[in-house]
């Protein structure tokens, strides 16, 4: 309870933080709907803000290098806010792209002053505890932002509003707390290529989940519009997609440390093939089959970052950590990037089930590169732990390293 206290500040802007840009994925996939958005531009929003989300990543280091933790987290949450309150003043698909790279940018920066300050105050002692409550307070969040979406109208200036309040609210508790601002550390070198030079797997596995997350993420609302869920409804099936993603880390993480990563990997992949098999033969069962879908979909691939980065880590020395992160959350952004617009395509093209055949197309890719790699490479001879590690800042690998001026491990 003291270690949540003391924390206190810091998880409640990472709630509001995550109720404003969570929300707004979804809200925009429904604005673009009711004001004639084709599904090529809904899939541009989703991709611009992954795009702000890499410039936020490697701006905001250099960012709280310059005007230090607290004032950098202003200037985020005040671009965030920008983009989601000019939503209303400008009805442009290509405008409100521009705005979703404010919104991307001011996640990620963010995040990177939370996780700054969680890792200056943390030590081996309580560590795990620190990014347990921090990894449930951030699901938890992502869970209720889905569940908002019934009770915002699309195309409102009262619903965007109501989320740029949400956002400027998290400036409170970090900038009025009483914690000592951490010193600014040198933003990690941004060196792509590492992933790929320590393990090709790990690097393909990164970049799947990223087309697997982002095209779910910011199409999945135009998904479930076009198999007739209400927008309650679509709530529901997303937050269905983060919760079942969220239990399974545990089991996930269970196999991966106990047998080979990259079957584990290939596994995980094959069973993503089957939950979009599923989730493709399921609207006709009704909203409880679609839901029950949707949590299949996320348990069997929202792990498969974790494991992959678990893989590529087995492979790394202690001082290239850091800088393997930051180049596996570049492979990620890369997906991501790409994901919205080509399944928005598709999904114009082909009907709502393409999102779930190009998602299953990129699995199989990845469970034949697999097979392919361990015929030319054996297993590593030293593993790392199987870690959760949530998609949210270069920086993050400095969060779960541990320190040996902390003392030992409990």
């Amino acid at each position: 309870m003291r270690l949540l206290i003391s924390f206190a500040a810091l998880f409640l802007s990472v709630i509001l933080l995550q109720l404003s840009s969570s929300g707004v994925g979804p809200l925009d996939v429904l604005s673009g709907t009711v004001l004639g958005f084709s599904n090529g531009q809904i899939g541009l929003l989703g991709s611009a803000h992954f795009l702000g989300f890499f410039i936020g990543c490697w701006w905001a280091p250099r960012l709280i290098g310059a005007v230090g933790h607290s004032r950098g987290f202003a200037v985020c949450t005040a671009l965030g806010a920008i983009g989601l309150l000019a939503h209303m003043l400008i009805i442009n698909p290509y405008a409100w792209a521009a705005m979703r790279v404010l919104t991307g940018l001011c996640i990620a920066g963010a995040y990177t002053v939370i996780e700054a300050w969680l890792q200056a105050k943390a030590n081996n002692e309580n560590r795990g505890r620190t990014l347990g409550i921090y990894r449930m307070v951030d699901t938890g969040s992502q869970v209720v932002a889905q569940l908002m979406i019934g009770l915002l109208a699309p195309a409102s200036y009262v619903s965007y509003n109501l989320l740029a309040l949400l956002c400027c609210a998290a400036l409170l508790p970090l900038t009025l707390t009483r914690l000592k601002q951490p010193e600014a550390q040198g933003a990690p070198r941004l060196r792509p290529r590492l992933a790929w030079q320590l393990s090709p797997l790990a690097a393909l596995g990164v970049v799947v989940a990223g087309l697997s997350s982002a095209s779910f993420r910011m199409t999945g609302p135009l998904y479930g519009a076009q198999v007739g869920l209400q927008p309650d409804a679509i709530g529901l099936f997303l937050a269905s997609v983060v919760l079942g993603g969220a239990l399974a880390q545990w089991p996930a993480g269970w196999l991966a440390d106990r047998y080979d990563r990259r079957w584990v990997l290939i596994w995980f992949s094959a069973a993503s093939i089957l939950a979009c098999a599923v989730t493709i033969a399921v609207p006709t069962l009704g909203p409880i089959g679609i839901f029950s879908a949707a949590a299949l979909f996320g348990a069997t691939t929202f792990p498969i970052y974790s494991i992959s980065a678990a893989h590529a880590h087995d492979w790394a020395s202690d001082d290239q950590r850091i800088e393997l992160s930051a180049a596996l959350m570049f492979c990620f952004a890369a997906g991501a990037i790409v994901a919205p617009l080509a399944t928005s395509a598709l999904i114009t093209a082909y009907g709502p089930a393409a999102l779930f055949y190009f998602v299953s197309t990129a699995h199989i890719g990845l469970i034949v590169f697999g097979v392919v790699r361990m015929r030319r490479r054996a297993p590593s001879d030293t593993r790392q732990p199987y870690i959760w590690i949530p998609r949210t800042s270069f920086s993050v690998g400095r969060l779960f390293r541990r320190s040996d001026k902390d003392g030992p491990s409990p």
